[in-house]
């Protein structure tokens, strides 16, 4: 049902920025990031532009700014990359979202809406 795409360990950093302040113009994404991953300001907007390219951004513009937010729920993100782990690892069935009980990115309505998307959703799909 979800094609998603698989964020790499950096563009999880800019999602995380984004999932706890919400939509973010470049220049705030790399005052976020700018201790973490000292990148320049030409490649943080790279970045996000090859994010949006990939289907994990959407850019709009408000007030002349152009703003990038994420595509999917976090709730969607962190599911399929528990399904890809789940899938690493041949586990049967889902794995729990119940261990990421102590997370400051998920809130307790987050980990139950993740333990209902990855019971409903099939394991062991058929990518490669």
């Amino acid at each position: 049902m979800t094609d998603s795409v698989v964020p790499t360990d950096a563009e999880l950093d800019l999602l995380k920025a984004f999932w706890r302040d919400g939509p973010l113009s470049a220049r705030e994404v790399q005052t976020r990031i700018a201790d973490g991953l000292a990148w320049s300001s030409s490649t943080t907007r790279t970045v996000l532009e090859r994010m949006r390219a990939k289907g994990l951004l959407v850019r709009r513009q408000v007030h002349g700014v152009a703003v990038y937010e994420p595509r999917q729920p976090k709730v969607a993100v962190i599911g399929g990359l528990m399904r890809r782990l789940g899938d690493l690892l041949e586990v049967d069935g889902p794995l729990p979202a119940a261990a990421f009980s102590g997370s400051q990115l998920l809130s307790e309505a987050d980990i139950v809406a993740l333990e209902e998307a990855l019971a409903d959703e099939p394991s062991g799909t058929e990518e490669g």
